[in-house]
């Protein structure tokens, strides 16, 4: 229908406001207490209008349009309310502005500078109500509230919540919980949607969480942005909370083609950044993916991207993680791969550095059936040639992605004793069936999850006492706490803030000489200090001594590459090494990290080799339509306690004796339970953002 705002002839929708229509078609009106994505209820007054027929001013978002309305904004009477209730909003507002996070971002800021309303009566009545900062996540300003009720109709209308409302208290009416409870208790699911409707700042995300060093979109979704390969964390579990394991399995696979490995052994840094960690323990965002996987049955493959042929060749060196990953993206850019693996099976680390017991082979195979289905070719149990030989063979591109599966041994006096190993070699005997020999006794050096691999696949192999020794304590080993648990649960002996001095024996390890360290840090250079404990030197009694503190590229000094440390392939910002048309990713570049790290460098590798050899670098894709999710969560008492699931494990004495995989995969029921514990932080973003006045 056709209206008349200020002289200008517009068409509306049927059923709009009168606000809304002036503002969609470019005539602005002041206004506060409106949200585009809340009910109007009409009670700032700033955006009064003049209607003709009705004789007193009316709020225009509450005004419903009819054919042929004549509406007046910028008439006498209308100015002279607006300009009275933005007075009677800013008498009792803090009348310095510079100093608040929203300066610059404020629409009440907007509002008064665009009705030319000064600063002058601010100091008519002033409001000292302290700041309440004892919620998690959430905290709130009460001295620049303004009363619009927009945070209150986001809690009850959009999210369902229902916490929040008007509450009479001694110090005049004001937002908060019913009894003045703290969020928490009363339910808040802290979702965030109070504090991205909040005009002027009162209500406003915890001091940290906002961080100045990422974006906004980062910030309000840390899991993602913390996650390396960027997945979609809050939208997979959201399907996992609904039960619909297909779509979340889909969405995970949309940047990873390793689910189930990564659900079994990701290092889950996302889970360090998860906002629930302020409630108590994050979700279980691995075991949930992990629980997704399970019930993957391939209906993301009937929308798999692949383009046409391109006639153009590709060599990987190396079947690990990246490599692997690389291979199955650029196969479906059109180009024909070929990967050369010196083992008898691809894998790389995940075959051979991580026990059964944590990655079974039938697991890894599964995940690289549907890489090969895509047609990646594999030459195994052959040394590839160098780089410059292959691309003289014919190939367009290679990539070296050969791993660090050479382990590395400290210089300590008898580290060349009968017994001594080297953590690869030996987690790579155990998964070939072929294990080195160990004794009763056996002392693991190091203090990350490598060094409990060894540690927990001693005991399997039959060591009555297994030891593990690192320079760190507790709080800075690399190792992850359920490691660390699991490994004592089976009976691993930790010497945390421990030095190794010596490895005892003649011709053979007779134990391992250790000392407490007080101290131990690194220094501005990056150089480790080390300050040891007076009168703490001790010998512990062992057969074999296992070295878990690193591991290096092998061979990489034959390729004909630019080096660093004589043993990593130097990279730059495309991942190109120093010979033309020669790429590297993974562990061979950054030293060993992690398989969700080494699966996100071979994508970023496939992206710049499918550039290199002529295509435009997408390998993204979209394996399930992307649905809006519902923005009303609605209600959950008790939801800020609701404790995190853990996976059944075996019993400890069960599991130390056998290979068998150690934990369960979470039934239906309990991940639909843990998936209902995320505070789906996204649907923040799915807020409408307000324009100021100068925007329109």
């Amino acid at each position: 229908m056709k209206i008349i705002i200020d002289g200008k002839e517009i068409v509306a929708e049927v059923g709009t406001s009168v606000l809304r229509a002036a503002i969609d078609s470019g005539v602005f009106i002041p206004h506060l207490c409106d949200h585009p994505d809340l009910e109007a209820v009409g009670g700032c007054r700033l955006c009064s209008v003049e209607v003709e027929g009705i004789e007193e001013v009316v709020p225009s978002c509450k005004t419903i349009v009819q054919e042929g309305m004549v509406v007046k904004v910028n008439s006498p009477k209308a100015d002279k309310i607006r300009k009275m209730a933005m007075e009677l909003i800013l008498a009792s507002h803090p009348a310095e502005c510079t100093g608040c996070p929203k300066y610059g971002k404020c629409e009440l800021q907007s509002m008064y500078q665009y009705m030319g309303v000064g600063p002058e009566r601010w100091r008519m009545k002033s409001r000292t109500i302290a700041n309440d900062d004892s919620n998690p996540l959430i905290q709130h300003l009460f001295t620049r509230c303004v009363r619009c009720g927009r945070c209150i109709r986001a809690c009850r209308d959009l999210r369902g919540v229902k916490v929040l409302d008007f509450q009479r208290t001694k110090d005049g009416l004001r937002v908060g919980t019913d009894n003045g409870v703290s969020l928490k208790e009363a339910g808040c699911k802290f979702c965030g949607a109070c504090i991205e409707v909040c005009p002027t700042g009162s209500i406003m995300d915890a001091i940290g969480i906002i961080k100045e060093d990422v974006s906004y979109r980062d910030s309000v979704v840390p899991c993602t942005s913390a996650c390396p390969a960027s997945i979609d964390i809050p939208r997979y579990i959201r399907y996992i909370k609904d039960g619909d394991f297909a779509k979340a399995i889909a969405v995970v696979r949309e940047k990873v083609p390793f689910p189930k490995v990564l659900g079994s052994v990701c290092s889950h840094v996302c889970e360090d950044d998860c906002k629930r960690n302020e409630l108590g323990n994050p979700i279980s965002i691995c075991k949930l993916k992990r629980a997704a996987a399970v019930h993957d049955h391939g209906a993301w493959k009937k929308n798999v991207k692949r383009s046409n042929p391109t006639g153009k060749k590709v060599a990987v060196i190396g079947g690990g993680p990246a490599g692997l990953t690389a291979a199955y993206y650029l196969v479906k850019k059109g180009h024909v791969v070929t990967v050369i693996e010196e083992n008898e099976k691809v894998g790389g680390q995940c075959r051979y550095g991580i026990p059964a017991y944590r990655l079974p082979d039938e697991l890894l195979d599964n995940e690289i059936a549907d890489i090969l289905e895509e047609g990646v070719q594999l030459i195994t149990g052959a040394k590839a040639d160098t780089p410059k030989a292959l691309l003289e063979k014919g190939y367009d591109a290679v990539l070296v992605s050969c791993g660090t599966h050479q382990g590395t041994m400290l210089p300590l006096k008898g580290n060349d004793l009968e017994g001594v190993y080297v953590n690869t070699d030996f987690l790579k005997n155990a998964r070939l069936s072929a294990p080195l020999a160990i004794g009763e006794n056996v002392m693991v050096l190091g203090g990350g999850n490598v060094a409990y691999d060894c540690a927990r696949t001693a005991l399997r192999l039959g060591a009555k006492k297994v030891y593990i020794a690192c320079l760190e304590n507790t709080d800075q080993m690399t190792a992850t706490k359920d490691e660390i648990e699991e490994g004592q649960e089976e009976g691993v002996i930790l010497h945390s803030a421990h030095s190794f001095l010596r490895i005892v024996g003649d011709t053979k390890v007779e134990g391992v000489e250790l000392q407490k360290v007080d101290k131990f840090y690194f220094d501005e250079n990056r150089r480790p200090v080390i300050e040891l404990s007076e009168g703490t030197k001790e010998i512990i009694l062992v057969d074999n001594v296992i070295f878990a503190v690193g591991q290096k590229p092998a061979g990489t000094d034959t390729m004909g590459l630019e080096l660093i440390n004589n043993a990593y392939v130097k990279t730059n910002d495309n991942m190109e090494t120093s010979m033309e048309g020669v790429f590297a990713a993974g562990d061979v570049v950054t030293g060993t990290k992690s398989v969700i790290i080494a699966i996100e460098a071979g994508r970023k590798s496939a992206e710049e080799i499918d550039k290199y050899l002529g295509g435009n670098g997408d390998i993204s894709e979209q394996l399930v339509y992307k649905e809006s999710p519902n923005s009303y969560i609605g209600p959950c008492p008790g939801f800020g306690d609701l404790e995190r699931s853990k996976p059944k494990l075996l019993n400890s004495n069960i599991r130390k004796s056998s290979f068998e995989v150690v934990e369960k995969t979470f039934e239906v029921d309990t991940a639909k339970c843990e998936a209902s514990r995320c505070l789906q932080c996204d649907l923040r973003l799915n807020i409408t953002k307000p324009k100021l006045w100068n925007e329109y």
